[in-house]
């Protein structure tokens, strides 16, 4: 199973399945089965409306067919890199670099959708995504996107969650409260890389990062333990909320 390491702006490596071209051939068909439900509705809705009013039937058809032209854009933009199929199939649009693809990168698939998927019955973007390395079509290879399988359940390691065994758990840093959840699960992602590569610099600049944002002074000299105590305070606290 063909997987992608991806490196974030924080120097983290995360690894994902990459989609397959049957995963992504699924989720067109469940894509197009919206297009078709889509366009009978729409031609009954033409013909009753253009009777009714007399409006010119081209005009109509266009504004109708509008949403369909930019079915795919909006989608991605505003649904976190899915459409209706991708999400069926569990699969979702990234950036090369980590980070969610801006608007010139979901513009740029958009736009080679022509050549990919409705040029020569989708040959062009079959053949690109099964000879590239990352199973890209031509507008991922311009855009620096591809697609990727979102993970059914994640483990508890990776998650932000920490036991408090102790009832009476003090917090040592109550200011924890002002992260977010996002802060919290980066932390618990360094701590793994750390046990993963034995990196344990990358443990100190985050320590040092967090008492900035923060405006703490660690209690403890150790990064790792630093940052395991930040993530016991952080569901210790939030759980009280």
């Amino acid at each position: 199973m063909a997987t992608i390491a991806i490196t974030t702006t924080q120097n983290i490596s995360l690894e994902y399945t990459l989609a397959s071209i049957g995963d992504r051939i699924v989720a067109t068909l469940v894509d197009l089965g919206i297009f078709l439900a889509y366009f009978f509705v729409a031609a009954m809705l033409i013909s009753f409306v253009g009777d009714s009013l007399g409006t010119s039937s081209s005009w109509i058809f266009i504004s109708f067919f509008l949403p369909i032209a930019f079915y795919s854009l909006l989608s991605e933009i505003f649904f976190n890199g899915q459409t209706v199929g991708k999400r069926v199939m569990g699969i979702k649009v990234i950036s090369l670099n980590g980070n969610q693809p801006s608007f010139g990168q979901y513009l740029a698939r958009w736009l080679f959708r022509l050549i990919d998927l409705w040029s020569f019955s989708f040959v062009v973007g079959t053949i690109t995504i099964a000879v590239t390395e990352k199973h890209q079509r031509v507008g991922d290879l311009v855009a620096g996107t591809t697609l990727v399988k979102l993970k059914p359940k994640t483990a508890i390691q990776e998650t932000i969650f920490t036991p408090v065994v102790a009832e009476n758990y003090i917090a040592r840093y109550p200011e924890v409260v002002h992260l977010k959840d996002g802060d919290m699960q980066l932390v618990k992602e360094v701590l793994n890389n750390v046990a993963k590569t034995g990196n344990t610099m990358l443990a100190l600049q985050t320590k040092e990062k967090i008492e900035q944002v923060l405006g703490i002074m660690s209690q403890q000299p150790d990064a790792i333990d630093f940052l395991h105590t930040i993530l016991s305070d952080y569901n210790h606290l939030t759980a009280q909320l």
